[in-house]
């Protein structure tokens, strides 16, 4: 298989088939062979640094009820909170004056006006709390709060939100409505998708990687969505069981399934790094939460965006989407220096003050007559102050 696989390395553009033979290989010559120039990818069109975001969980409501997700909201045994206004921003300002550069704020799902205006004004709030000489319009932001309505999606990115995360989860339909209640559709997502990308949005998104009966060709399609989706960053991660969700029943696929499942992540990575040259990567969590040298080996395979935890301890067992999450209990200054550590390990520098847009965005930005800027001059908006809100007070109760 070697020679294969080196004929397909030699390719610049790389079909169905080609991905296909790549996700399957399982001789460490040949894996190692495709790591290996995956890496030799990122450094070329990407460079060597590795880009943070501070993760701001700030909320574990949510009004979908997936199958695979441990805050789905017919999970009742989920202590549901949300942060205030105050500690989301505390959360942010420590991660600028960190050297960040980025937040990701995340959420369970919610499209009520509450959650609406409650969000924007924390977006606004953000990029004048987190301005200065290094970072003089603020940190980026990226937002992960699902399906919204377009209206939703133009407030937040007018209040300075700038790149957003909205996974596919499975870009073959039958497979994503495997793992999804019937009211929710792929159709709509996909259409989320292009709905934020025609704001102006750097547009992300990604897949579970080992669900059951998912294939390989299932996997080189992602790939080639991705590709079609024009997206500027990918998030994606090892499928991991949750016991208190539908798909609680396949533990045992699971378990037998580990070592799989952990290589094909591995290889989508590498696969993805290849195929799509030079967008943004993250080497996720659940990596780590499956082994523990799970995100260096993630960097190892071509990601170059790691995204350090900065929510809040004393909520973060609340927000398990999947069980055995790493660095639940640590806090974020501890997160910081282990993460240094696990980088530099792999011979990567961080990246610092630095808003860490993909080369990819910033390419086509450019090729638009720096239309909107991405390098990071996003406007300022500001907005009048109000009492910030109790912690699990601005949206309703489910």
């Amino acid at each position: 298989m070697t020679t294969a696989i080196n004929n397909i390395l030699q390719k610049d553009a790389l079909d169905r088939n080609d991905l296909i033979t790549l996700l399957t290989a399982t001789a460490p010559a040949d894996i190692e062979l495709i790591r290996s120039a995956a890496e030799k990818t990122l450094l070329a069109k990407c460079g060597n640094k590795v880009f943070y975001r501070g993760l701001i969980e700030f909320s574990n409501l949510c009004v979908c009820d997936c199958d695979y997700c441990g805050i789905r909201k017919s999970n009742h045994s989920v202590n549901r909170y949300t942060l205030s206004k105050d500690e989301i921003i505390a959360a942010a300002k420590w991660c600028a004056e960190q050297g960040y550069g980025s937040v990701v704020l995340q959420s369970g799902e919610r499209r009520d006006a509450a959650f609406t205006d409650f969000l924007e004004d924390v977006i606004a709030e953000i990029k004048s709390a987190t301005a200065s000489e290094k970072l003089p319009n603020g940190a980026g932001i990226t937002l992960s709060v699902g399906e919204q309505e377009p209206q939703s999606y133009e407030r937040f990115y007018k209040a300075g939100a700038h790149r957003y995360l909205l996974r596919i989860e499975a870009s073959d339909p039958k497979l994503f409505a495997s793992i999804h209640p019937q009211d929710q559709s792929q159709e709509r997502r996909i259409d989320c998708l292009k709905t934020l990308r025609q704001i102006g949005y750097q547009v992300g998104t990604g897949v579970m990687i080992g669900i059951p009966g998912q294939t390989a060709e299932n996997l080189a399609d992602d790939v080639l969505f991705f590709r079609d989706m024009d997206v500027d960053m990918i998030g994606m991660g090892p499928y991991i069981v949750h016991n208190a969700t539908p798909m609680g029943v396949y533990a045992g696929y699971y378990n037998e399934s580990k070592d799989r499942i952990f290589q094909t992540a591995l290889l989508m990575i590498a696969v993805c790094r290849l195929a799509l040259k030079d967008v943004n990567i993250a080497s996720t969590t659940a990596l780590q939460a499956m082994r523990d040298d799970g995100r260096e080996l993630g960097l190892r395979y071509g990601a170059n965006v790691i995204m350090p935890q900065t929510t809040p301890v004393d909520v973060r067992r609340d927000y398990l989407l999947y069980e055995g999450k790493p660095c639940i209990d640590e806090d974020a200054a501890h997160c910081r220096t282990c993460l240094e550590m696990r980088i530099r390990s792999v011979g990567r520098e961080v990246a610092v003050d630095d808003w860490g847009d993909s080369k990819k965005a910033l390419r086509k930005s450019k090729s638009n007559n720096n239309k909107n800027n991405m390098e990071g001059t996003m406007p300022i908006v500001m907005i009048m102050e109000g009492p910030p809100p109790l912690r699990g007070e601005p949206y309703p109760t489910l």
